[in-house]
């Protein structure tokens, strides 16, 4: 990042980066629609990764048809999700604790930035004990436009106080990864269930396995 603004703040998505909810969604949307007879496309909830609530409706308007029972298969996934939820807690990503830890230590700002909806983000990082340690948490219900549009990003600076060019962006999708890019802020990508494509991957500063390494990538660019 030497030919960048200083760090000043780092802006985390949720799902899949902090959280290891994509995969418990994705077997509870298993469940639901077998429920209903329907048979879960895996290509469709790769392709909802990273976006908003209503992206994902019309993704599963458009693969299922108008006959879909929408509202019930998505009441039945988000039950099945809670249940674990609440009887497991929010499952945590390797190397999130100390990440935290390093950038407290550091005084380094930090914010959530999420297409999830706001109800979600504050249930999750509460059952995760998290929800103290981000002042700042940013919707996809919040914004007009979601992820790859840079609003959530733009507005999780704003409320930092913070410069866009500033802000790091940690991700694990494509939509997320691009919506970071537009916003003119640096992005590490450290892939969930989907690896990002070429073309993706060259808009990041780095690509990483986990958030140790993330941590590791942040302490090698800071100033000796």
């Amino acid at each position: 990042m030497a030919d960048r603004a200083p760090l000043v703040a780092v802006l985390f998505d949720m799902d899949g980066l902090m959280l290891d909810t994509e995969r418990l969604l994705y077997a509870a949307w298993q469940r639901a629609m077998a429920d209903y007879g329907y048979q879960a496309s895996e290509e469709v909830f790769l392709a909802s990764l990273g976006t908003t609530v209503a992206a994902t409706n019309q993704l599963l308007r458009a693969a299922y048809g108008p006959d879909f029972p929408l509202e019930a298969t998505n009441g039945r996934t988000g039950d099945y999700v809670w249940e674990e939820v609440d009887d497991r807690g929010a499952p945590l990503k390797p190397g999130l604790l100390a990440l935290l830890d390093y950038l407290e230590a550091q005084d380094i700002p930090k914010a959530v930035a999420s297409s999830s909806e706001r109800t979600t983000i504050d249930r999750l990082l509460s059952s995760a004990g998290l929800l103290a340690r981000f002042p700042v948490t940013v919707a996809g219900d919040e914004v007009v436009h979601g992820k790859p549009a840079p609003d959530i990003f733009l507005l999780a600076a704003g409320r930092l106080g913070v410069d866009p060019a500033q802000c790091l962006v940690l991700e694990d999708s494509e939509p997320g990864a691009r919506a970071a890019h537009a916003a003119g802020m640096a992005v590490i990508i450290v892939p969930d269930l989907k690896s990002p494509s070429d073309e993706v991957a060259r808009l990041a500063a780095a690509v990483l396995p986990d958030l140790h390494a993330v941590q590791d990538w942040l302490a090698q660019q800071a100033p000796a």
